[in-house]
Parts: C-alpha cells; sequence; structure tokens
C-alpha cells in the first residue's frame, strides 16, 4: 500500500482529496496547521498529523522513509484570510521549500501543488482557450498580485527539485472549484462577504428574485470537487513525468445556464425563484481552460456534468460529511448572522 501525505488536510480541498485517496486504497496521512481535527480523520481511519509548514523541525513528526507522494495544499489563501503579503510569502514560498526538502529526505517520488489561474490573469475574459505552458505572469496589483508572485515562486522550486531530484511534479492551474462548505464567506478584493455562487443558492432556497448580471452568454469553467480530486488521483497514478496541468468540468457554462441551474436544483419545487436581465450590470468572469495535456498525459476526464454537480452539493449541504472536522452550516449563520 502506498503511502501519500497530505499537507493542508483540513482545508476546503485537503479534506476531499484525503478522503478519496484512502477510499482509492492509499494509505494516507493527513496533514494540518490545527492543534486538533475533532478525532475526524482517526474515525475514519486516517492518521492525523499536526504541525507548521514554516518549521522545518516539525517535518520529524511525519514519516521519515517509505513516503510514495505529497499532496501540498498547505499554506495561507487570500479569500481566507484577512490580507498579509508577509504570511503569503513565508506559508507559500518557505512553506514549499520545506516540504520539498521533506521530499528529498522521505524518498518521495511524486508532488502535487495548486496554481492560481492569476499567472495567466492576461488571457481571462476572452474567449481564448488559456493553454497549460502559456508563459507566467502576475497582476500588478490586487489582492492576487503577491500571492501570485508567491505561487508562481513555489513552482518554479518544485520545477528545480524535479531536475535536481528526479521527483515528478504536478502543477493543477484551475478556477473556482465547486464545492460545500459550511462557511460560505472568504474575502474578495480585500472585503469579507458571502460567496457569490453560495449567495445565489440561498436566494433560490428562499425563492427570492433572481437578477442576471451584464452578458448572460459569458462562460466560464465549472469545476467540481469530486472531479478534482480524481484528477488528484490520475497524477498519482500516472507514469508522466509532470509539469503544469489545467484541470476543469466536464463542460463551461454560462452565467444564464448557471443561475437556471442552481434555481432547478436549489428552489422548492412549485416556488422556483424568479429571474431577470440586468444588462447594465458589470460582466461576470469568462474564462475557458484548454484541458488536452491533462486528459492525454493524465487520463483526466471529468465525470459531473454542472447539474450533476450541482444535485451532489446540495445534497452534501444537506447531510453534511465533514461536519466533524468543519462544523455545521448553522455554526457559520450564527458567527455572522448578518452578512451577505
Amino acid at each position: 500500500m502506498k503511502t501519500i501525505v497530505v499537507f493542508g488536510a483540513t482545508g476546503n480541498l485537503g479534506a476531499y482529496i484525503t478522503m478519496d485517496l484512502k477510499k482509492h486504497g492509499y494509505n494516507v496521512i493527513a496533514v494540518g496547521h490545527r492543534k486538533s481535527d475533532n478525532g475526524f480523520f482517526a474515525d475514519n481511519g486516517i492518521e492525523y498529523v499536526s504541525l507548521d509548514i514554516n518549521d522545518r523541525n516539525s517535518f520529524d513528526k511525519l514519516p521519515q522513509s517509505g513516503v510514495f507522494g505529497v499532496a501540498h495544499f498547505a499554506g495561507e489563501l487570500p479569500s481566507r484570510y484577512s490580507y498579509c503579503p508577509g504570511k503569503l510569502l513565508e506559508s507559500i514560498i518557505l512553506g514549499t521549500y520545506n516540504v520539498l526538502d521533506y521530499m528529498v529526505k522521505s524518498g518521495a517520488e511524486k508532488i502535487i501543488f495548486p496554481q492560481t489561474p492569476f499567472d495567466l490573469y492576461k488571457y481571462h475574459n476572452t474567449e481564448m482557450a488559456i493553454e497549460a505552458d502559456m508563459p507566467r505572469t502576475f497582476p500588478l496589483t490586487g489582492d492576487h498580485s503577491v500571492y501570485t508572485i508567491a505561487k508562481n515562486a513555489a513552482v518554479d522550486l518544485i520545477e528545480h527539485y524535479a531536475a535536481t531530484y528526479g521527483i515528478s511534479w504536478y502543477v493543477f492551474r484551475f478556477f473556482t472549484i465547486y464545492e460545500y462548505h459550511p462557511n460560505p464567506y472568504h474575502f474578495n478584493h480585500f472585503k469579507w462577504q458571502k460567496m457569490p455562487y453560495r449567495v445565489l443558492m440561498d436566494k433560490a432556497m428562499r425563492s427570492e428574485p433572481i437578477e442576471i448580471w451584464g452578458d448572460p452568454s459569458r462562460r466560464k469553467e465549472i469545476l467540481y470537487v469530486k472531479d478534482f480530486t480524481q484528477c488528484v488521483r490520475k497524477a498519482f497514478e500516472s507514469d508522466a513525468q509532470g509539469g503544469i496541468y489545467n484541470v476543469g468540468g466536464k463542460e463551461t457554462v454560462s452565467l444564464e445556464e448557471q443561475i437556471r441551474g442552481i434555481v432547478d436544483v436549489f428552489s422548492p419545487t412549485g416556488h422556483k425563484s424568479s429571474i431577470s436581465y440586468r444588462p447594465d450590470m458589470p460582466n461576470s468572469l469568462e474564462a475557458h481552460l484548454d484541458m488536452s495535456k491533462t486528459k492525454r498525459e493524465l487520463g483526466y476526464e471529468p465525470q459531473f456534468s454542472y447539474i450533476e454537480a450541482m444535485k451532489d452539493l446540495y445534497n452534501e449541504m444537506k447531510t453534511e460529511p465533514f461536519a466533524q472536522l468543519w462544523g455545521k452550516g448553522a455554526d457559520y449563520v450564527k458567527q455572522y448572522p448578518n452578512e451577505e
């Protein structure tokens, strides 16, 4: 049985990745910054280790040999924490360096790492299919500027270690991953607010009117978390040496299709939200990823249509499979009762 260490295992993506790898027969070690996971991983037959990726000595808690691969999803996010550029640089660059150094010491062969799509921000809001290996850059201003600088540096470190030590590296670029987390809030342009798609879902569940802003035909990637975990698994199974890979969903979805799908799934039968158009309002993001390299080298094939993803997300919203780890939706409503 191959051993995989998942850094950031208590986070939005890390928890799903950990559970999926365990389900498919891997020996998984879940690593998080939290002191306690509330016994969640132990109850699922998974060892949990609390450590700080900025502290090299804390890696002594982990196995020093026999590790097959690492899923490195730890580090600060501009969307989850109040803006602190120093923490972004430290946790992403230094943290990645420490993870790579641990890989060399433990003999790990593979690393999977998430890249921000803002490294190719110049191609957002165009009809161009963004290719995996286009030259990377970064936005000069905004809340994702330093974050993208740090992510690019981390990718450069990974590529250096891959060339030096023969590590297989898989850097995944993706837009928003749709999933259920009980906390629907995040920072956007330095402001704390509810995530837009969660606002739409809440309105639909309350049968409230919903507006479609701007051009309703603009399309974007809709990636569901359970397709993403499949891609992570495919990378660990792959013989490819690695590189940068675009990860998207089964289909691109127009803004109108997105909103009508949310109303169809989340609004009560017989009391559907009404939909109106506001062409005078700003347009939504338009973005499309070229996944040909990902499909060719990793064998990735998304399984969830947009509607199937929304139905599965709604089911998880009701069943809350990670409540022991993250809490329940009601906990965050009590914490932020007047936020929208």
